[in-house]
C-alpha cells in the first residue's frame, strides 16, 4: 500500500504540474507548450497506476503459484516409471513410464505374450489400460498448457481456467479407466501369474489433480472478468520463457531424466532383475572400483587412452579456426562453396560407412596395397592408433566445426578491415590483427567445452575401429563402460564409472571456467 500511495502522489504531482503548465500557456509569456506530449505523459502515468493497482488487488497470487507447481509436477511424473498409473500387473515392465505406455501399445504388452496365450489375462484389459493411459496423458498435457496460458492477462487467465477444468476432467476419466482396468486385473483367475497391484502413481496424480481443480475454482471465482475490448496478451518475459520452455523440457528429458538410472549403482542388479531391498548393497560397487586391483589397472589403461585422444584433440582444436579463416579468404565464391560442401558432408556420414571406406583403402587387399605393391593391414594394426583416430576424426568433423567460426567472421565489423587496409595492412596482417582477435572469444568458449568433455570421447568411432590387435590403445572410457555393462553384464559397476565420469567432467568445466576468469576476466558460467 505504501508503494500505491507513492505512485498516486507522483501522479497527483504530475497532473498538478501539467495544470500549471496549461495555466502558464494561457498567459502571454511567449513560451510554446506541446499539449499533446503532456497528454501522452499523463496517459502513461495513469497506465502505470492502473497496472500497480491491478497487481495490488490480485488476491490469488499464491494460488496461481500452487497451480503451476502442481501442473509442473504432474507433467514430470509422466516420464518417471515409479509413478506410472499403468503399473498394475507384474506382467507390465517396471521401467515403463506413463508416456511410453501411452504412445506405444507394443511396449505396454511386451512381456504379456505368454499371458495372452495361456489365458492368464484378457487382451481387452490391456486395450482398456492403453486407452486409459492415452486419456490420462492428454489430460496432463492440457493442464500443462493451461498453466502456461495463465501467465497472460485476465483474458488469457479466464481461458486457461476453462482449459484447465477440461484437462482435469480428462485426467479424472483416464484415472477412472485405469482403476477399471485394475479391477479386471484383480478379477483374473490366475492371480499368482498376473500379480495385480494398485499403482502408487494413481494416488499421486489424483492428489495433484484435486489440487489443480481446487486452485482453478478459486482462481475462477476471485479473478475479475476482463473488459470486453481487452485482447489476449502476455508480458514479454513470459513470452520469452514459453519460447525457451520446449528446449528446457527436451534438456530435462534427454539430459537430466536419465540420471534416474544412477540408482542401479546402489543395487546388485542383473539384466531382467528388479530393484528391491534384498538387492540393495549400498556403496559396495564404489568400493569395488578402487579396491579391486584388476579393475583399477584396467581403468588406468582406459583413462590413459581417453586423455591421450582428448589431449590430441585439444592440441589440434585450432585447425577448424584456421580452416575457417583461410576458407573465407578465398575470393572465388563457387570454389569456396565446393570446398565448404565437401568438408561438411563427412559429418553426416555414419562411422560405419567411414570404417567401410577406410577398410577399402587400407586393408590387406585395399587400394593402397594394390597401387604401391605394399603388404600388411594398415588399418587393423596397433601402430599409431591415437594418431589414426585423430586423423579420421578431423577428416570427418573439421568442416562442421568450422561453421561456428565462419559465422563469427561474418559478425566482425567490416569497418575494422577497411581501417586496417587504409593503415597499409596486408591480407595476413588483417587476419592476424582483426580476424583472429575477433574469433578468440568463440575459440575460448569452444576450448572450455572441450576441456570439460575430456572424458567423453564418444563411442561410435572407437567401437567400429576396434579389434583384438588395437584394443589396448583403442578402448576409451565410453567404450569400456559399454563393454563392461553389455558384454560383461556388470551394470552397477558401469553405472558407477559413468557417474564418476559425469562428476569429473563437471569439475573440469568449473576448473577451466575459473582459470578463464582469472586469465581473461571472462567466463561462460
Amino acid at each position: 500500500m505504501d508503494e500505491m500511495e507513492s505512485v498516486t502522489g507522483t501522479v497527483k504531482n504530475g497532473v498538478t504540474d501539467a495544470n500549471n503548465v496549461i495555466d502558464t500557456e494561457a498567459k502571454p509569456t511567449g513560451i510554446t507548450v506541446d499539449m499533446s506530449r503532456i497528454r501522452e505523459l499523463e496517459a502513461e502515468t495513469r497506465a502505470v497506476v492502473n497496472k500497480k493497482k491491478e497487481r495490488v488487488k490480485e488476491p490469488v497470487g499464491p494460488v496461481y503459484a500452487v497451480h503451476r507447481i502442481a501442473a509442473l509436477l504432474t507433467f514430470f511424473l509422466i516420464f518417471i516409471p515409479s509413478f506410472s498409473p499403468a503399473a498394475l500387473s507384474s506382467l507390465i515392465g517396471k521401467n515403463l513410464s506413463l508416456f511410453t505406455s501411452a504412445i506405444s501399445y507394443n511396449s505396454l504388452v511386451e512381456n504379456v505374450g505368454r499371458g495372452f496365450r495361456r489365458g492368464w489375462v484378457e487382451e481387452g484389459t490391456f486395450h482398456l489400460l492403453y486407452i486409459a493411459c492415452i486419456v490420462t496423458l492428454v489430460g496432463i498435457l492440457v493442464i500443462s498448457s493451461a498453466a502456461c496460458l495463465n501467465l497472460g492477462n485476465k483474458k488469457c487467465k479466464r481461458l486457461s481456467f476453462l482449459i484447465s477444468f477440461g484437462g482435469t476432467v480428462l485426467l479424472a476419466v483416464g484415472l477412472g479407466l485405469t482403476i477399471a482396468a485394475y479391477g479386471q486385473f484383480k478379477d483374473c483367475e490366475n492371480q499368482a501369474k498376473v500379480g495385480a497391484t494398485f499403482a502408487t502413481g494413481i494416488i499421486v496424480i489424483a492428489v495433484l489433480a484435486v489440487i489443480i481443480l481446487i486452485a482453478t475454482i478459486i482462481e475462477m471465482i476471485c479473478t475479475p472478468k476482463p473488459e470486453k475490448k481487452e485482447r489476449y496478451s502476455m508480458e514479454t518475459r513470459f513470452k520469452l520463457f514459453l519460447m525457451f520452455l520446449p528446449f528446457a523440457l527436451l534438456a530435462f528429458v534427454f539430459c537430466y531424466l536419465p540420471l534416474w538410472g544412477w540408482r542401479y549403482s546402489f543395487f546388485d542388479y542383473r539384466a531382467g532383475g528388479e530393484l528391491s531391498g534384498e538387492t540393495f548393497v549400498g556403496f559396495k560397487w564404489f568400493k569395488y572400483l578402487f579396491e579391486n586391483e584388476a579393475t583399477r589397472s584396467e581403468l588406468l589403461r582406459v583413462l590413459r587412452n581417453t586423455l591421450a585422444m582428448s589431449g590430441l584433440g585439444i592440441l589440434t582444436s585450432f585447425v577448424p579456426l584456421a580452416f575457417a579463416v583461410f576458407l573465407t579468404e578465398i575470393k572465388s565464391k563457387p570454389f569456396k562453396r565446393i570446398v565448404q560442401t565437401f568438408t561438411t558432408i563427412p559429418n553426416f556420414i555414419s562411422w560405419i560407412l567411414v570404417y567401410t571406406v577406410a577398410l577399402a583403402i587400407f586393408s590387406t587387399d585395399g587400394f593402397i596395397n594394390t597401387i604401391f605393391g605394399a603388404t600388411g593391414n594398415h588399418l587393423m594394426g596397433d601402430n599409431f592408433t591415437w594418431l589414426k583416430m585423430l586423423a579420421w576424426g578431423m577428416w570427418k568433423g573439421v568442416g562442421w566445426s568450422a561453421i561456428i567460426y565462419i559465422a563469427g567472421i561474418a559478425g566482425i565489423d567490416r569497418q575494422l578491415y577497411e581501417a586496417a587496409t587504409v593503415d597499409g595492412a596486408g591480407r595476413f596482417q588483417r587476419i592476424w590483427h582483426v580476424t583472429i582477435p575477433g574469433l578468440l572469444p568463440t575459440y575460448m568458449v569452444m576450448l572450455l567445452m572441450a576441456v570439460a568433455g575430456m572424458l567423453s570421447n564418444g563411442l561410435d568411432q572407437y567401437l567400429v575401429f576396434s579389434n583384438a590387435d588395437n584394443m589396448n590403445h583403442m578402448e576409451v572410457l565410453d567404450l569400456y563402460v559399454y563393454h563392461l555393462g553389455f558384454d560383461g553384464g556388470s551394470i552397477p559397476l558401469s553405472t558407477v564409472i559413468g557417474m564418476a565420469k559425469s562428476l569429473i567432467s563437471v569439475a573440469l568445466l568449473f576448473m577451466a571456467n575459473s582459470i578463464s576468469r582469472l586469465v581473461r576476466k571472462e567466463s561462460i558460467i
